[in-house]
């Protein structure tokens, strides 16, 4: 299989993953709501980071440079579908801009108003709480909003020690 095919079906991929969400988020909204449907597929997603963090924990709680090589470098397509920047690696801080997003990029191509697009960003973005948080890290994103350049941007901080790390 060509490496363009395969790099096809991955952003293929990505796209039925956008809009299946956007359909799981519409059905939810249209019988409990759009707050109720916000919560519900937030825990879920939150739930599938929290799956994928243990890839991340050896990182934890505070080797930022490390969490960095190893979250950046398995990003998908080399980094192409998201472009990462890294705009503060040290001993405090990590944080990293995406300049793209295929799924946010799938739901305008849908034709979903802003407003709504910025709700399933905010939805999507549970993957990296679970991810980070349950790793052993401190996190936080901004979410893509209406007008704003590129997609997410996401702060992590080091987490607390665990009781057996402590010094004595």
């Amino acid at each position: 299989m060509s490496e363009q095919l395969l790099r096809r079906q991955l952003y293929d991929a990505f796209e039925n993953r956008a809009i299946i969400y956007w359909l799981i988020y519409d059905e939810l909204r249209r019988e409990f709501g759009a707050e109720k449907a916000e919560e519900i597929m937030s825990r879920a997603i939150y739930r599938r980071g929290a799956m994928r963090s243990e890839k991340y924990a050896p990182y934890a709680p505070n080797d930022l440079h490390g969490l960095r090589d190893a979250f950046v470098g398995g990003l998908a397509d080399e980094g192409r579908m998201f472009r990462p920047e890294v705009l503060r690696c040290d001993s405090e801080a990590l944080d990293i801009k995406f300049h793209a997003c295929p799924l946010r990029e799938a739901w305008q191509k849908l034709g979903l108003p802003d407003a709504e697009v910025a709700t399933l960003c905010r939805i999507a973005a549970k993957i990296d709480d679970g991810t980070f948080l349950e790793a052993g890290f401190q996190f936080s994103s901004d979410t893509w909003q209406p007008g704003g350049e590129g997609c997410c941007l996401l702060h992590i901080r080091p987490g607390k020690p665990q009781e057996d790390e402590k010094p004595a």
